[in-house]
């Protein structure tokens, strides 16, 4: 079980280049480690908003996209990142790291401060199958938070997304 204020577990995944990246690499930034889907409505209305963040953010941080459906091929991942322009999208086709992590829905985000320990982890947003709009931004809360020197008032709140498929 991942806790909470602990350090984040390492990992290594290929882009879609075939370049490997660790988790690690990125010490020194607020990463967040977003766990995606092509195909997922949630992924492809929460990327807009991320993207939007990003903005503001700077240098300062840095998303890996991880695609970890068994369902996704390459081509259709590639596809989708190009188009919602993603800066780094990672391939977990065994998922490996979405177990590692217990990732269950895309999407699915881990905010791991620049020490690398893991100070936020759920929902990008609030809206839910009752709540279509969402009202409140619970990743920015969590990098902003980070980025001002201090950690988020909430560290944790529940997924909501498609479940990842993990057998074909």
């Amino acid at each position: 079980m991942m806790d909470i204020n602990h350090p984040a577990p390492d990992f290594e995944l290929p882009d879609l280049n075939g370049g490997l990246h660790r988790l690690s690499d990125y010490r020194g930034k607020i990463v967040i480690v977003n766990f995606w889907s092509c195909e997922c409505p949630h992924s492809e209305r929460t990327d807009k908003a991320i993207m939007a963040m990003f903005v503001q953010w700077r240098d300062d941080v840095v998303m890996l996209s991880i695609a970890a459906n068994r369902s996704e091929n390459v081509e259709a991942v590639k596809t989708a990142a190009d188009a919602r322009s993603l800066p780094t999208v990672l391939i977990d086709a065994l998922c490996v790291v979405a177990d590692l992590y217990e990732a269950q829905t895309t999407p699915h985000v881990y905010v791991i401060d620049r020490d690398g320990i893991l100070r936020y982890r759920g929902a990008i947003d609030d809206v839910t199958f009752r709540q279509r709009t969402p009202s409140r931004f619970f990743l920015d809360e969590a990098v902003e938070s980070l980025l001002e020197g201090h950690l988020p008032a909430l560290t944790e709140s529940p997924a909501y997304g498609c479940a990842i498929v993990r057998e074909v």
